[in-house]
């Protein structure tokens, strides 16, 4: 990671200066305005609209993640860290399929999911115009905020009773344009294949966001509806030959959040308050777990997925935090938004409307950093615990159903409600002593960060130690049992009547957290949003939808090539081999965490050292896009992305084609491991039939 973190400041900000309009092979385009042209001019290759629906339907919201249908029977494919969360719920003391994998050989032994929800976007409208019917000249911004969240509610609930769909309003462009996205979602997903851990995950920590990578990360599940396998309309097919260098490929997926077109106020905020409040919380949580995981093997089990995760953070805020401490980057930004400042300034008619905008949002900021930390420990933080988590949501629940879905929190208007209950309901066991090492961590950072004498302190330790208070919390708890949950949610009156410890303690913090989160939203939130808004029109008002959004969690599309990099000197190449992953792993000495699963130092022999393993490509991608499939010019997969490389992370704030790097796994070991190395014919032939098995390409080995 040392050698590959400098981010080559001033070159990688060129792309910065405002409007956002694509060049290089850079942009996550939303599929309704997809640059066609741009394509054609750059690779000789249009996408028509029907290519582009058939890649969409095809294309699955996976959780946090990314997932596509890869057969017609509802096969569902993603990466094995996207999908660790069910693996992992799956398990049990004895059965450790995270560490061991899993294959069903038959529908029957297919496991169900106990709370995962997959969605497929089936179409998008325009729906700007209504969120901003009622705006006013003049109007607080306060006011304004709220009754567009009113109007996104009322819009999604229209939607919602008109199509049977689940509907949400989605903002593009900072707030210049609304869009009302309607989803079709499934909740009875079974796992089918999972790898082992070790090499859906090899080279662990030290090869996380690296490249050369020989990693399987990749785990199947299968879609249901109404107790039978679901028959997608659409499904992607199995390319014959596999990606190669040079060619022109696609990724369909759901990139989380960019900042690309943040104010500079706002990027010193993630640089300075932020990102090292998120470090430092990480840090804490880390040593929580690996304490935990010492204490014996089922406890290194079930602190095994969640630790994946904090180290997995630990390592993406620290690649986009140094890139904001780079002074030519933050100088390049400073250029760009004067330079904008100054056009705008230069026009009275702007100048008037929107030439104080950047300042306000700066005083914003700077007036909310003193709530920030206490914000988190309330609102932006569920202590850690499932159980807490659980009764916050049940605390909620109760409270804002008795308001019109409008008028709810956000997460809880009508069209998001099968989720949370979904969630809420989750037989999904929950490990007790995990439970209360994690609150211990959650009580001593409260203790440690607001002093013993601070009434949230006093309130939720009640006089104990954090060690005891977790204990007795813990242990009196009732809401690890589903049925008293699901008793709890439908009636309010034995919910108000309730005291089981953890509701009587998420209600004594509520007041807190919900009038710190107004406070966000009227004095942060809202100015921003008025800010983006007004900025993104300006911005966009000449070049239109050529230019891309920052990414928002929902469905985009991402073109690129296979192609290798140049670092310090030394030439990256474009494709590693299975070749090359045996002969990593003997180097290392077949020590941790380059150590092989007995299956494939089993399989040497006879698998194909010839076989494409990993591959790089200039497709711009971000965290969320794990899972996302790679397509080329016909709509087939060629590989599966699972990473980026260090320089990726950069890509939260610009694009640089000559070292953002997305990372994949090949489509030829995706299906060649699967026959050679776990004898899982039957589920090949479903990826790809016998008549039609891929071709790879023979790559010259040094």
């Amino acid at each position: 990671m040392k050698r590959a973190i400098a981010l080559r400041g001033v070159a990688l900000f060129a792309l910065l200066a405002p409007p956002v309009v694509a060049s290089a092979d850079e942009g996550m385009w939303t599929l309704n305005h997809f640059p066609k042209a741009l394509v054609q001019q750059r690779h000789g290759f249009a996408p028509d609209a029907a290519w582009l629906d058939h890649i969409r339907l095809s294309s699955v919201k996976f959780g946090g993640g990314s997932g596509s249908f890869v057969s017609a029977s509802g096969l569902l494919m993603t990466n094995h860290h996207v999908g660790s969360d069910c693996i992992q719920k799956l398990s049990a003391e004895g059965r450790d399929l995270i560490t061991d994998g899993f294959l069903a050989r038959t529908p029957n032994e297919e496991k169900r999911c106990p709370d995962l929800e997959v969605g497929v976007l089936q179409g998008m409208d325009d729906v700007t115009a209504q969120v901003r019917s009622g705006d006013k000249p003049g109007q607080d911004r306060a006011v304004q905020n709220a009754a567009h969240k009113e109007r996104m509610s009322a819009i999604e609930r229209a939607c919602n009773k008109k199509t049977g769909l689940r509907c949400e309003v989605v903002t593009l462009y900072q707030g210049a344009v609304y869009d009302l996205y309607r989803y079709r979602k499934y909740s009875d997903v079974r796992l089918v294949f999972a790898p082992e851990g070790q090499i859906a995950f090899f080279g662990g920590d030290p090869d996380n966001f690296t490249f050369p990578r020989f990693d399987y990360d990749v785990a199947l599940f299968r879609v249901y509806d109404k107790g039978v396998p679901l028959r997608p309309v659409h499904h992607l097919a199995w390319s014959q030959t596999g990606a190669r260098e040079g060619d022109l490929v696609f990724t369909s997926g759901h990139p989380g959040t960019t900042s690309r077109l943040h104010t500079l106020a706002q990027l010193e905020f993630l640089r300075d308050v932020t990102y090292p409040t998120r470090l430092a919380d990480l840090a804490r949580l880390r040593n929580v777990l690996t304490g935990y995981a010492a204490t014996g093997a089922e406890a290194a089990r079930q602190a095994k997925t969640p630790l994946f995760g904090v180290e997995n953070g630990q390592k993406a805020i620290t690649g986009y935090l140094q890139g904001l401490q780079d002074v030519a980057i933050m100088a390049r930004k400073r250029e760009a938004e004067a330079g904008l400042r100054a056009r705008v300034a230069a026009d009275p008619t702007q100048q008037t409307r929107i030439g104080a905008i950047w300042d306000d949002v700066a005083k914003a900021h700077e007036a909310w950093k003193p709530a920030y930390l206490r914000y988190v420990l309330t609102e932006g933080n569920t202590l850690n615990s499932k159980l807490f988590g659980i009764a916050r949501t049940l605390v909620r629940l109760g409270e804002e159903r008795r308001l019109p879905s409008e008028r709810r929190l956000r997460e809880y208007r009508d069209s998001n409600l099968p989720s949370v209950e979904l969630g809420l309901y989750s037989p999904a066991p929950i490990h007790t002593g995990l439970e209360v090492a994690l609150l211990t961590g959650a009580f001593e950072r409260l203790t440690r960060e607001l002093g013993d004498k601070d009434p949230l302190v006093v309130q939720v330790l009640g006089g104990q130690s954090a060690h005891d208070r977790a204990l007795a919390l813990v242990a009196g708890t009732k809401l690890g049992d589903v049925a008293v949950r699901r008793q709890l949610a439908e009636n309010k009156s034995l919910l108000d009547a309730s005291q089981d410890p953890l509701l009587l303690l998420a209600r004594a913090l509520d007041p807190e957290a919900r009038t710190l989160r107004k406070r966000y939203e009227d004095g942060v939130e809202s100015v921003v949003r008025h800010a983006m808004t007004e900025l993104g029109q300006a911005q966009f008002a000449g070049d239109g939808l050529r230019a891309y959004p920052d990414a928002t969690g929902t469905l985009r599309i991402s073109f690129g090539t296979v192609k290798g990099y140049n670092e310090e000197d030394r030439a990256i190449p474009a494709l590693t081999t299975v070749a090359g992953l045996y002969e990593r792993s003997d180097k290392a000495g077949g020590k941790q965490p380059w150590d092989l699963p007995k299956r494939w130092l089993a399989a040497r022999a006879k698998v194909d050292g010839t076989l494409p393993m990993n591959f790089a490509t200039t497709n711009d991608i971000i965290g969320g896009n794990s899972g996302s499939p790679v397509v080329d010019r016909s709509g087939a997969v060629v590989g599966l992305i699972f990473d980026g490389n260090i320089q990726s992370l950069a890509g939260n704030f610009v694009f640089d084609e000559r070292q953002n790097r997305a990372v994949a796994v090949h489509s030829a070991v995706l299906l060649g491991a699967l026959r050679q190395v776990y004898g899982a014919d039957a589920l090949a032939d479903e990826l790809s039939p016998p008549q039609a098995q891929p071709a790879h390409p023979k790559l010259v080995l040094d």
